[in-house]
């Protein structure tokens, strides 16, 4: 082989891949020669296109839905459409028409294909769309790329996944106060990680070879939490057949969490008090003050303020337990965590439950995107879990997530603000990633400069 012949394969296998599937051999030569930045390949019919998508797997096909042995309808062209769905998920299949378009482009969105154009063909607006799928794919195989590294790229703290510079300023105000002794205070709402967070504090500090203890305080009735955080003396009260340190004494030479910490009754409130100003504790039935060094970590999703001015929090607890307050953004405030976590505990628990799963559908994606999560990554780690159970394929779905919503009865097919609608959610994400960072953006996007500031003023996106 000559070295212009050399030259020629190497530069093929580094250009993406592009299947054309058309019967009609003019249209073919025409659509062959229009791409010269894709290896191109052609076929006829629905028995080559397989063979090559087996063979090749191109990132984007163009379907003719008009193929023999139907080459006046559509039913071949379905057929490959839904083998290519089958076999190959994440290929971009844009398909193409002139029997009854309007119900055809309908009918191939429902069925996985990434758009639509009407014949005749205009080998320049397909061409866009071609190069736009192309780039669609790209950026997806980098998010998965992205998913994969998670546990390495995207921790923070040594176990807090995250890319949103919200909680990535969270981590460093953490890292901040960890080698200090004083309390910390983490505000949030159910389900943000208090825990989590909280834990990777302790890790972070000179604390981190003593005992790490979590007491959630609305889970243990009033009656016994004053025996789980001080412990008890032998004899203490009917059961209390020997004696047993509380959490406070458990967690010395390293941390308590007190999660919940707006439901400590009043009484008891005292008691913590008095152990955080001398640092001393005497167990139920004890008449002896013992020494005991515990950092104090707490959390709430309650408004203690508002708690004080009804007499229901102590305020002088309230200025030592937070001394430092640090406040939690909930996961529909964190650009691109839903993702990035969403993909993180599909590779887990498909591991664990369904190695079948090995991805999302675009449904899912869309709907994972745009979903509000109340309940944040609590709810976001049980849909997850609950899906790779019920997925029947290798793809999760919205339905499966349970965040399917049903289509508005007058919707009309636009494919101009799908489009749109994809780009918007993709640049957000992707400056997100790159924390703001143009150059790093148009990079992940895989598009120029220039470009992304067209984009970012055409549809009107801060930066």
């Amino acid at each position: 082989m000559s070295s212009i012949q050399q030259s020629a394969a190497h530069q093929a296998k580094s250009l993406p891949k592009l299947l054309i599937v058309e019967d009609d051999p003019g249209l073919q030569a025409q659509l062959k020669w229009a791409y010269e930045d894709f290896e191109v390949f052609v076929a006829g019919d629905r028995q080559t296109a397989i063979a090559l998508l087996r063979s090749e797997e191109p990132t984007v096909v163009t379907l003719d839905l008009g193929l023999p042995p139907d080459p006046d309808g559509v039913s071949e062209g379905f057929a490959v459409l839904d083998e290519i769905m089958a076999l190959k998920p994440d290929t971009k299949v844009i398909v193409a028409s002139g029997h009854g378009a309007r119900e055809s482009a309908q009918r191939a969105i429902q069925h996985g294909a990434y758009d639509f154009y009407a014949k005749p063909v205009d080998i320049d607006t397909l061409g866009l769309i071609v190069r736009r799928a192309q780039h669609v794919a790209k950026l997806e195989t980098e998010n998965r790329q992205l998913a994969q590294r998670a546990p390495q790229d995207n921790r923070v703290l040594g176990r807090l996944i995250t890319a949103a510079p919200e909680m990535i300023k969270v981590a460093r105000t953490i890292e901040r106060v960890a080698n200090t002794n004083v309390s910390v205070m983490l505000l949030g709402a159910s389900g943000t990680g208090k825990e989590l967070l909280a834990r990777g504090l302790h890790e972070a500090s000179g604390r981190a070879r003593g005992a790490f203890v979590a007491i959630n305080c609305a889970a243990i009735p009033e009656n016994l939490l004053e025996s789980e955080l001080f412990g008890h003396e032998k004899g203490a009260f009917t059961g209390a057949v020997k004696m047993t340190e509380g959490k406070i004494e458990q967690a010395s030479g390293g941390t308590l969490f007190l999660d919940e910490v707006g439901d400590i009754p009043l009484q008891l409130q005292v008691k913590l008090l008095r152990f955080l100003q001398e640092r001393t504790i005497e167990r139920i039935g004890g008449r002896r003050a013992i020494e005991v060094d515990t950092r104090i970590v707490c959390a709430t999703h309650q408004n203690l303020e508002a708690m004080i001015a009804e007499a229901r929090f102590r305020e002088d607890l309230y200025y030592r337990l937070a001394e430092i307050v640090i406040r939690i953004p909930g996961l529909s405030e964190r650009a691109g965590d839903a993702a990035l976590l969403a993909r993180v505990f599909l590779t887990r628990y498909a591991a664990e439950m369904n190695p079948a799963v090995k991805g999302f559908a675009p449904d899912a994606l869309a709907a994972i995107d745009g979903w509000g999560w109340p309940g944040n990554v609590r709810e976001l780690e049980n849909r997850l879990k609950r899906a790779v159970i019920m997925a029947d394929g290798r793809l999760v779905t919205a339905g499966d997530l349970d965040l399917s919503e049903p289509e508005p009865e007058d919707q009309t097919l636009n494919l101009k603000s799908a489009r749109e609608t994809t780009d918007r959610r993709m640049i957000r994400h992707a400056l997100s990633r790159s924390e703001g960072n143009i150059s790093n953006t148009a990079r992940l996007l895989g598009i120029s400069r220039p470009t992304l500031y067209d984009l970012l003023k055409q549809y009107d996106l801060q930066h």
